[in-house]
């Protein structure tokens, strides 16, 4: 998929797979973007795991691994990316976290707390950051349709197309929001 995507945008695009639960992940996406770009200007911290659990169902090794992908690995992305940005003069960060941050679902307890953390995190570094010309922005988004929560839901019981009939108290407008929707507040930020 990333090879089709890369060549559907062209030569100003490239892919690095990395397993972000991997302490080292975030040295070696920022090392392989400044040796194919020639440095880097933006970091989005998109990637995450919704791993479903329940305070009953939350082990140590189950949370650890959902922490390490959506807290820890932006953490060491932003790390590394700021060396190269203090090099430059300036840089962006934008964390894409989660509404789920500010209380979460009973079924979501590692992912909510790691997106909890994930917020606090950016308030941190924003402030710490803003003199030397790094902007971090934050975006805690509602429930998106993926592919992936789609198949989810319909396996837990949702009919075909429920992701456009969703209850007011779960989606105002009544339909989730789009990958594509959320990718244009990520080009504006």
């Amino acid at each position: 998929r990333a090879q089709t995507l890369c060549a559907e945008l062209g030569s100003n695009a490239a892919y690095i797979l990395a397993d972000l639960a991997e302490a080292e992940s975030g040295a070696q996406i920022v090392s392989a973007t400044v040796a194919h770009f020639g440095g880097i200007d933006i970091v989005v911290n998109n990637a995450a795991v919704t791993t479903r659990s329940s305070l009953e169902t939350t082990d140590a090794d189950m949370f650890d691994w959902v922490v390490a992908i959506n807290l820890r690995a932006p953490l060491l992305i932003i790390r590394e990316a700021v060396r190269e940005f203090r090099q430059r003069g300036q840089g962006a960060v934008l964390n894409v976290g989660s509404i789920n941050a500010l209380s979460g679902e009973p079924n979501l307890v590692a992912y909510s707390t790691a997106k909890g953390g994930l917020q606090t995190l950016s308030r941190n570094l924003a402030n710490s950051l803003a003199t030397e010309n790094i902007r971090i922005n934050h975006l805690n988004v509602g429930w998106v349709a993926t592919p992936n929560e789609i198949a989810l839901k319909q396996t837990e019981g949702m009919g075909e197309g429920w992701e456009t009939r969703v209850p007011p108290e779960y989606a105002p407008s009544g339909a989730l929001l789009t990958g594509d929707e959320v990718a244009r507040h990520i080009l504006f930020w």
